[in-house]
């Protein structure tokens, strides 16, 4: 029963530690662990689509250290010429976790653009709870941004 409870509370902090500290959490760009920015979403699709789209491997670039995903040469040209126009706040990491002074992984379909910038979060039950109280959000995330990344 002991050995039980002991590898089931290993898993939970397995779990935990796995959720709040993404591979290389000192990196300025969240990327899965294939190296993907966002996860292999075009940030670009984002804004000119209004949806969240997988990038091809035909299209790709590097910035910030990281590798990034597109749809078309197109977006990837975009993104190149103004990036700090499409790539998302925090890195990439979840808003929500940002805000609450922490980084998270996110899952790129749980996604807004508030005033011309792209938010991302961990989930859309964590969306939920960030969209309730977005500005509030923000500016606290704001606050916090860079500093999680220490």
């Amino acid at each position: 029963m002991l050995a039980k409870k002991s590898i089931l509370t290993a898993l939970a902090l397995a779990m935990a530690l796995f959720v709040t500290a993404p591979a290389g959490a000192a990196e300025a760009i969240y990327s899965n662990w294939q190296g993907r920015a966002i996860g292999g979403y075009d940030p670009v699709a984002y804004f000119t689509d209004a949806r969240a789209m997988e990038g091809k491997s035909a299209f790709t670039a590097k910035w910030m250290g990281a590798s990034w995903r597109f749809t078309s040469a197109a977006n990837r040209d975009l993104f190149m010429a103004m990036p700090e126009k499409y790539a998302p706040k925090y890195g990439g990491y979840c808003a929500y976790a940002v805000s609450q002074g922490y980084t998270a992984k996110i899952d790129p379909t749980a996604w807004s653009i508030v005033e011309g910038k792209l938010y991302l979060n961990y989930s859309h039950d964590v969306q939920k709870t960030w969209v309730a109280k977005r500005d509030a959000y923000i500016a606290a995330a704001d606050k916090n941004w860079p500093g999680v990344l220490q």
